[in-house]
């Protein structure tokens, strides 16, 4: 889907950038249309080897709070979960941020083969798909396992916390405040909605330890081959956070496959008023970016309205 973020670089910027890392020439190249902020472009080198080139949204681009330095957190992410050697994600070859070949920051990974699963899960039998789901659930929870010091964004832009209530509340003022000043409305009054969330912020104390949490691992950024999963990708919104945070434990999945693959469910009264702050802050997320990434599809907008309706009902019940 196309959006304003995206930096689109020429055929002698991607010759010069693949001649500094490489020293090798480019073959071919073509531009991956599936992302949502990032441009990418697939590049065949002259030996034959494929590469991904992702870039960086330039930094005259107007950003969310919690789009800062995405590059550099999907950077870090890969190369800590490369370590854990038995989860599929491609390894990082070259990053650069210093601005003198492209106008943002780029890094440039292995191509993986497969497709992303929202676009042949319907082709797959439900016990297939419980299949997958089930071994997604035992990456994401490898990925998990993965400790940090502090609670927070990777970027070194912003505040770390001892405290997961203090970062997840800087996380949702952040959003909070990208939407006032765009002027998203909601069926709830900002004020509100900020009482509503102290209200109910007092089980974020019950979590101790931060650990890697993709947040964004949803059917798109899974690819699948043969009903298995073959790659893991788009770590740009990784952080240091509660696992409960992960994308399939949300409204939106949350299926018996991932469950058991994970070993984990969501059962405790603090787990479940827990998840339904994190289904606010991906609801908001999702429309409030509408407004910064300038989506050309109308009906995408629609849903993610919808979608916010329902959503701040459902946390007001919960």
């Amino acid at each position: 889907m196309e959006s304003t973020y995206k930096t689109r670089l020429s055929s002698e910027q991607l010759n010069a950038i693949i001649d500094q890392h490489f020293s090798a020439s480019i073959q071919d190249y073509k531009e991956m249309v599936d992302g949502w902020a990032n441009q990418a472009y697939l590049i065949t080198l002259s030996d034959a080897q494929r590469v991904v080139l992702k870039i960086a949204p330039s930094a005259s681009t107007n950003l969310m709070r919690c789009e800062q330095d995405l590059m550099l957190a999907e950077v870090e992410a890969l190369r800590l979960i490369a370590e854990l050697q038995d989860v599929p994600v491609p390894r990082v070859l070259a990053y650069d941020d210093s601005l003198t070949i492209a106008p943002a920051r780029y890094f440039v990974m292995e191509y993986m083969s497969g497709t992303p699963y929202n676009q042949v899960k319907d082709q797959y039998a439900a016990e297939e798909q419980a299949n997958i789901e089930h071994e997604l659930g035992r990456y994401n929870r490898r990925i998990n396992e993965i400790k940090g010091e502090k609670f927070g964004y990777f970027s070194e832009k912003k505040q770390h916390y001892s405290s997961w209530k203090e970062a997840f509340m800087n996380l949702m003022d952040d959003i909070l405040i990208d939407g006032q000043e765009v002027g998203i409305e909601f069926t709830i009054g900002y004020a509100e909605l900020r009482r509503l969330i102290a209200e109910k912020s007092e089980v974020l104390d019950d979590v101790k330890e931060p650990v890697l949490v993709s947040w964004d691992l949803w059917d798109g950024n899974v690819l699948v081959d043969a009903g298995r999963i073959t790659a893991i990708i788009d770590f740009e919104r990784s952080l240091w956070a509660d696992p409960l945070m992960e994308h399939y434990f949300s409204h939106f999945n949350y299926t018996p496959g991932f469950v058991e693959g994970y070993g984990h469910s969501i059962t405790t009264p603090s787990e479940l008023r827990r998840r339904s702050l994190y289904d606010l802050y991906f609801d908001l997320v999702l429309r409030i970016e509408c407004a910064y990434r300038q989506y050309d599809n109308q009906e995408h907008v629609n849903r993610t309205i919808h979608n916010l309706e329902e959503g701040i009902e459902r946390f007001r019940l919960s």
